[in-house]
């Protein structure tokens, strides 16, 4: 059982449903008693970094994702805003992020005379860095459907699995231990969607 976080901003039906697609079953709850006994996380978002950090804030989530995470070491996987969330901050507001890994989100900026429009908006490739669990049993690059005016710097390079290119290239994929992030929507990314969440609902931490 896969616990999808409802605090309000972002697509938890369309994640369930591309999960039971896989045949995997999945809970989706906005209430902090289900979030401490699940035994893998996913944090969807879409939108506002700081409105994203002011519901998480007010739902008394931070405190409970915090020990599931860090002390616990469930499983978690942040897609979309869900993703920038986990980091120290976010140029887009003063908020403080959840400050699971060293990075921060910023804004696309382009030193090229022409620049790609804003947001990066429709299909493209993730470069997978090295070995890793989740970007894997693909038989070619695998491509995901992206929507987003921010991305995620990470200052720790260690933490970028996967990479992908617009105007620059910016991380697409994290990973920290059992800390999982994606910039793109697996939920609209069809088969290499539903691949990747298979991935990650495979994915044992001890």
């Amino acid at each position: 059982m896969i616990t999808i976080i409802d605090y309000g901003l972002g697509n938890p039906a369309s994640i369930k449903n591309m999960l039971k697609k896989i045949g995997v079953n999945a809970l989706i709850t906005s209430r902090a008693e289900e979030i401490k006994i699940a035994t893998k996380l996913i944090l969807p978002g879409v939108g506002n970094f700081k409105e994203g950090i002011k519901n998480i804030n007010y739902s008394g989530f931070r405190e409970i994702l915090n020990i599931k995470v860090l002390d616990e070491k469930t499983p978690i996987l942040g897609i979309c805003l869900g993703m920038q969330l986990m980091t120290l901050r976010s140029e887009e507001g003063n908020e403080e992020g959840l400050g699971w890994i060293n990075a921060e989100t910023v804004e696309f900026h382009f030193n090229n005379k022409v620049n790609p429009k804003i947001p990066h908006f429709g299909w493209n490739y993730v470069m997978s860095k090295g070995e890793n669990r989740i970007l894997v049993n693909y038989d070619m690059i695998p491509r995901f459907y992206f929507v987003h005016s921010y991305h995620v710097n990470c200052m720790d390079e260690d933490l970028e699995i996967g990479k992908t290119k617009y105007g620059i290239e910016f991380s697409s994929v994290i990973n920290k231990n059992n800390i999982y992030g994606v910039q793109f929507h697996p939920e609209k990314s069809h088969k290499y969607g539903m691949q990747l969440l298979k991935n990650f609902a495979e994915i044992e931490w001890n």
